[in-house]
């Protein structure tokens, strides 16, 4: 630039940029378009608000995005599950990192429903009845697969054999940090049978011998260093976790205070109380006894 009034080489657009748009493809007679490829039409097509309400349409935006991030983070957990059963510790730091990358857009989305008042909600609140987020089957897999269960939760998807099958099998199944524990168990670590052949039905509590066993990782970080990175990411992931149900609790709270949810929980009491679940004791403890 030359006295800030006339524009140099640099300034100069490349050669044929003012064309760019002019040379891209625009023929998809017979070629799959961006909005084909991703089924945009059957997108919209599912945003359906039930009355006029302006801010339904938000309330129902914000649930379609994150039960679609909810399923990407069954399906990356799974897959990460899926190696770390079979030893291998690497490509499922990857997967769980992607998992926590999802999480924060998760907890991001209760922000943007935050720009809805009280008395905006009550405008539609009465149109879907007794339809909460609590029967979210994509958010309760995610639950189950992270170790926090109760059999009682599959009672809102009975009624659908093609959502209650997996769930049932993932509340029998292990979870991320049982597999953990038995690749503790697989490199020479002592833990305990009781631990390794638990009810997976419930949730899992805090063990003197895993913490040990996790303390002597922590110790050594140089010899056990993918076990170690794998503790960290799923405190990476736990942590999350409790954002995102913090985020929840907040955004309920100041939503409806402190009236019965519409799925039939206390609302914010319920809540309230599930913040106090732990899903991998011993990783959390660890930090106390280092």
């Amino acid at each position: 630039m030359s006295g800030g009034t006339q524009g140099g080489p640099e300034d100069a657009p490349a050669p044929g940029a003012e064309h760019a748009a002019e040379q891209a493809y625009s023929d998809f007679r017979k070629n799959l378009s961006y909005g084909d490829y991703l089924r945009l039409d059957d997108l919209r097509a599912a945003h359906q608000p039930i009355t006029d309400a302006h801010d339904e349409h938000l309330f129902i935006a914000i649930h379609h995005v994150s039960e679609v991030w909810l399923d990407l983070i069954v399906r990356e957990l799974l897959a990460a599950m899926a190696l770390l059963e079979r030893g291998i510790t690497d490509a499922p730091l990857k997967m769980l990192t992607r998992v926590v990358r999802a999480q924060e857009q998760l907890t991001n989305a209760w922000e943007v429903l935050k720009t809805m008042t009280p008395a905006d909600y009550l405008q539609f609140r009465h149109a879907f009845g007794q339809a909460s987020g609590f029967q979210s089957q994509s958010y309760r897999m995610v639950e189950f697969l992270l170790g926090n269960r109760n059999p009682t939760m599959l009672r809102p998807h009975a009624h659908r054999p093609d959502l209650h099958g997996p769930l049932v099998e993932a509340l029998h199944g292990p979870s991320v940090y049982d597999l953990a524990l038995r690749l503790l168990s697989e490199r020479g670590f002592a833990i305990p049978d009781e631990v390794l052949q638990r009810d997976r039905t419930q949730k899992p509590e805090l063990n003197e011998a895993v913490l040990q066993a996790w303390l002597e990782v922590y110790r050594n970080t140089e010899a056990y260093w993918d076990l170690y990175a794998l503790a960290e990411k799923l405190v990476d992931v736990e942590d999350n976790f409790r954002r995102w149900r913090f985020n929840h609790l907040t955004t309920v709270s100041r939503t409806i205070g402190m009236k019965r949810g519409s799925g039939g929980t206390s609302g914010v009491g319920y809540l309230r109380s599930a913040l106090d679940h732990v899903l991998f004791p011993e990783l959390w403890e660890v930090r106390t006894r280092l």
